[in-house]
Order: structure tokens, then C-alpha cells, then sequence
């Protein structure tokens, strides 16, 4: 049976892959399936389905996979910004019926509204989550997540007078700023070039490991999902896309983008999602029908380098 990993990583995997042992689940998503009519109405095309996976209380999980596998549908979906065609997603044990502000969305553009200055953008949603506050205690909350975001001075510019950068830090901050019970975002740095994108992921790690926000990101790249996530769960490709499996981050929780390649799961961790990316997602149906695979529980990785101590010791031979 060619598996592209190895039994040793199935039994590591013991099905608690759909959450962190110990800690409240915060995100549930069960039994998922998204369907679209075909063009002639008479069937449809199921973009993913049977999608079970948590997220914890506190807990960074990025979801990584090609495009076509309904990563952004899902996420809609999780916001209440769309329906699924079969399963429930409960967040913190209430079901999803519809958009809400316990739920902050960050898309891939900035979706400010270019009216607003920075101060006013941010206030906007401030505003309609505490609709009693006085003003002042709105611009503090509002200067409160400013500041955090490094954009102390901005106040009083609209997003014409914003660099790309600038914006999504406005739009980060906004989502914070309500202090919502979890952060759903849609590659918000993709369209960022990449020295601006790799200052806001230190960023937007430093503010969640400060807040213990709890957050699901999609993304496509693998960098950006090692430096963030606690977990990564690894959609195959679409359409009847499946959650494959989901693997645990073993870098230590300090690593930043300058030092966490020095580690040494860092290789073993990137090339496990390269592996998967270029092969086995497209091989996925194949591989589970020689499996145990059950999409309830997905089977959780926890990729590793060697331990040299493991190694059989290597001795010295003299040729006479």
C-alpha cells in the first residue's frame, strides 16, 4: 500500500484531530457539504462535503488547499454569509443562521468604505456592536486598536490616502476592535507584496498571542501558515474536496519569521505540505479507500525531524 505517510503518523494521529485536547471548542463545524446546481438544473456539483473539524478556544488554525476546493465558500459559511447544503456549524455551541458580531470577517480587499476617515471606518462597527456607548468611549476604543495596529497618525486619512498595507491594517484592527468571539479571515495578505505581507503576519501573531483571539485563516501559503497556525487543516481538491487530514504545528509558539526555519521541524513540517499540495491532495480518493480514514475525525500529523539519538551509532572501520 503506498501511503505518502507513515503508519507511525496514522497511530500518532489518534482522532483527536478535530480539536485541542482539554480546551473548549469555540468553532464546530459537522457533516458539512456546499452544492451548486448544474447549469442545466438537473443535478449538482458538490464543491466539498463531509467536513468535520473544531477550533478551540484561543486556538490559530489556518485551512490550506488549492483553489477550486470551496476554502472561500467554507468560510462564507462559517460567517453566516452563506448556507450550507447539508451539516451545521455551531460557534461557541449556538448554530450559524446569519452574519453576526460575534463573528469578524477580514477578506482578501480591505472592504473599507472610502468615505470614512480610519477613525471613522473602525467607529462604524464599533458603533453597531455597542450602540448605547457615548462617543468617547468609541474613539478610545477605536484609538485602542488603532495604535495597535501601528497606524497612531492615520486617524484622519480615508483609504485613498492609505497605501494597500495601510488598509488592511484599518481592516484588522476594525475586526479587532469589536472584540469578537472569533476572527474568520479570507488570505487577507495575499494581494500584498512581500515585505508588507510578512511585517503584518508578525503583527497580526503578536496581537492574537497578546489577545488569545481565536481565529480560522485560509490560505495558500505554506510559510504563512506555519508561522500562524496552531494547526493546519489540508483540504484535497475539489470538486467532493474532503478535509484529507489536519496537521499539528511543532515549531516552538515564539517563532517569528526570521528564525523559525532554523528549527528543525521546520523542513519536515513544509515538505509534509508541499507532499501533499503537489500529490496527494489530487490522490486523496485513492489513498483513503486503502485506509481507516474517517472524515469525523481526521487523522491528525504531527511531522517531525529524526531524533539522532534513535540512530544507530556509527562505527569505525580500519582497512588493513
Amino acid at each position: 500500500m503506498n501511503m505518502a505517510f507513515s503508519k507511525k503518523q496514522w497511530a500518532d494521529a489518534e482522532t483527536e484531530g478535530s480539536g485541542m485536547t482539554g480546551s473548549r471548542q469555540i468553532i464546530q463545524v459537522e457533516g458539512l457539504k456546499k452544492a451548486f446546481p448544474t447549469p442545466d438544473g438537473k443535478s449538482q456539483t458538490e464543491i466539498f462535503g463531509d467536513v468535520w473539524f473544531n477550533v478551540a478556544k484561543g486556538e490559530f488554525v489556518c485551512l490550506i488547499g488549492h483553489s477550486g476546493c470551496g476554502k472561500t465558500t467554507l468560510l462564507n459559511i462559517l460567517s453566516g454569509l452563506d448556507k450550507a447544503t447539508e451539516g451545521v456549524v455551531l460557534v461557541d455551541e449556538k448554530e450559524v443562521v446569519g452574519p453576526s458580531l460575534d463573528r469578524a470577517v477580514v477578506f482578501q480587499t480591505h472592504a473599507l468604505l472610502p468615505w470614512m476617515t480610519t477613525m471613522r471606518n473602525i467607529a462604524f462597527a464599533v458603533e453597531s456592536r455597542w450602540p448605547s456607548w457615548p462617543k468617547e468611549k468609541v474613539r478610545q476604543q477605536c484609538q485602542k486598536y488603532i495604535d495597535l495596529v501601528h497606524l497612531t497618525g492615520a486617524e484622519d486619512k480615508k483609504p485613498a490616502q492609505l497605501s494597500g498595507g495601510m488598509k488592511q491594517r484599518v481592516g484588522i484592527a476594525r475586526a479587532f476592535s469589536i472584540e469578537p468571539k472569533t476572527l474568520l479571515m479570507d488570505e487577507p495578505f495575499s494581494a500584498l507584496d512581500a515585505l508588507t505581507r510578512g511585517s503584518l503576519q508578525e503583527e497580526l501573531l503578536s496581537i492574537c498571542r497578546t489577545t488569545e483571539q481565536t481565529c480560522f485563516m485560509i490560505t495558500h501559503d505554506i510559510d504563512e501558515a506555519l508561522l500562524l497556525a496552531d494547526r493546519i487543516v489540508l483540504m484535497t481538491n475539489g470538486p467532493e474536496a474532503r478535509v484529507c487530514e489536519i496537521l499539528e504545528n511543532t515549531l516552538p509558539k515564539d517563532r517569528t519569521r526570521s528564525n523559525m526555519h532554523t528549527h528543525k521541524n521546520y523542513y519536515p513540517l513544509r515538505n509534509h505540505l508541499i507532499e501533499f499540495l503537489v500529490n496527494r491532495s489530487k490522490q486523496f480518493k485513492e489513498e483513503v479507500s486503502s485506509s481507516s480514514y474517517d472524515p469525523k475525525h481526521p487523522p491528525v500529523v504531527r511531522p517531525a525531524a529524526e531524533d539522532d539519538s534513535k540512530k544507530p551509532e556509527l562505527k569505525e572501520v580500519s582497512v588493513s
